[in-house]
């Protein structure tokens, strides 16, 4: 079979190689985590919980190597990535303290005779299909809540981060997992595709782009199986006149540049009120400016390299198109000269709806910013794109800021902040960022059967 190659972005050096499972061997993967599923759900709630908080401790116990490993295969700077351990610890802490109670069965008034109520039991195995941006984090929010409730999961990660994956198979598994309960797979794109037609697969996630989305999300219709979604976003971040200017255009840096730009809820289309527009702009580009991008094993560095060559090249043929068709570069605007897949913090502006870029992802550290005259303009704008994921208000009044955000056609708002996760806090977008939510009490439903039970 073929291998896959863990390459660091910062050198371009292949420093670790896995190969991928033959069809026999995912077969008995497969067969595994079936016949897991079906001792796993009888398991007490409380030993599930436990198990949660022991995975939670091996990743406290184990935070700096995990880290490590990310920063070296897809670039996310030290710090950075220490702050997805905890993040990731927390989550599965999150579920052990409070997911017992999500699971109680929910009594429903009943307008006639007897009584009614819901209870929510696991549906079998599940197939998680990750991304590369945070390797541990996203599979995080899939994994704990589902393990909690009784499902049994097959993960294929995004090869960029191979050797992240085989840390979690590896964490699982000292964490007391049953066998079969969880398993990292390296499988192919057609072997993914067999699993999803499968009928022992029972549901689908998958984290990635829009267009993974579509493929995944057909297949899985075609069988009559259960899907989240969580895909792409071009995040809006509207700041208007009456804002804190140096905290708005401070938090836009933030919003941006955070893991190189690479994240689904980064900031990414600037919207900005006549009246402050220079302001902002002159405070925003000094910011980007004052990023430090270098090597991300140095504590120094806020901002590390793309997660490869490929996406560089793709990113750059973006910026490159939109200045063609008329946008103007305010800083950066291509490639650092040095080894690795660096690029620096690019800020656009004169970007209309015909230029190309302006209906696109940019997967990387790049922002457009647009002048509008009015909140209504800027609502408007912010509402022209397929995607629908998280949004930023900027303004001195938040009981206004709550008005706009019913305006606005995202999953996610946030107010005089950019987007941060919690465990509590559920995630997930519409249009074409997707369909389903994570963490918090809903995180814990898209793959629970809810079982009505009444009796007469």
């Amino acid at each position: 079979m073929a291998n896959i190659s863990a390459v660091n972005p910062s050198t371009g050096e292949v420093f670790a190689e896995f190969e991928q499972l033959t069809d026999e061997l995912l077969e008995q993967s497969l067969v595994r985590a079936d016949a897991a599923q079906g001792l796993w759900k009888k398991e007490a709630i409380q030993a599930r919980s436990e198990l949660l908080r022991s995975i939670a401790r091996e990743y406290r116990e184990r935070a700096d190597a995990l880290a490590k490993d990310v920063a070296l295969e897809m670039g996310k700077p030290i710090k950075a990535a220490l702050g997805e351990i905890a993040l990731v610890a927390s989550i599965y802490e999150y579920y052990a303290e409070h997911g017992p109670a999500m699971l109680e069965p929910k009594e429903i008034p009943a307008h006639a005779t007897g009584k009614a109520k819901v209870r929510k039991n696991p549906i079998g195995v599940l197939l998680g299909i990750m991304p590369w941006n945070f390797p541990h984090y996203q599979v995080a929010r899939f994994v704990a809540p589902n393990l909690l409730l009784g499902n049994t999961i097959l993960l294929k990660h995004a090869s960029i981060c191979a050797r992240s994956a085989q840390n979690i198979d590896e964490l699982m598994n000292a964490a007391g997992v049953p066998e079969g309960a969880y398993s990292n797979i390296f499988a192919s794109h057609a072997q993914i595709e067999q699993l999803v037609a499968d009928p022992r697969i029972k549901g689908v996630s998958l984290t990635g782009s829009d267009g993974a989305g579509e493929r995944i999300g057909a297949l899985a219709g075609k069988h009559i199986k259960p899907v989240v979604l969580e895909l792409g976003g071009s995040d809006p971040f509207i700041v208007l006149a009456d804002a804190d200017i140096k905290k708005a255009a401070a938090a836009a840096v933030i919003g941006r540049c955070n893991n190189s730009g690479q994240q689904c809820t980064g900031a990414k289309r600037f919207i900005i009120e006549d009246s402050v527009y220079e302001e902002f702009i002159e405070l925003f580009v000094q910011g980007m400016e004052s990023v430090v991008v270098g090597d991300p094993l140095d504590d120094a560095t806020t901002m590390g390299p793309l997660s490869s060559e490929a996406a560089l090249v793709e990113l750059d043929g973006q910026v490159k198109q939109a200045v063609a068709d008329g946008a103007q570069v305010l800083t950066g605007g291509s490639r650092l000269d040095r080894p690795g897949a660096y690029y620096p913090p690019t800020v656009l502006s004169g970007i209309s709806a015909e230029n190309r870029v302006y209906y696109q992802e940019l997967f990387g550290p790049v922002a457009m910013v647009f002048r509008v005259g009015s909140l209504e303009e800027a609502v408007d704008l912010a509402n022209d794109s397929q995607y629908g994921l998280s949004s930023a208000i900027f303004t001195a009044d938040e009981d206004r800021a709550e008005r706009i955000a019913e305006d606005l056609d995202t999953g996610m708002v946030y107010i005089n902040a950019v987007s941060k996760s919690a465990p509590e806090l559920p995630f997930g977008g519409v249009k074409r960022s997707g369909v389903g939510r994570e963490l918090g009490t809903y995180g814990i439903d898209e793959f629970a059967n809810l079982k009505l039970i009444r009796r007469s």
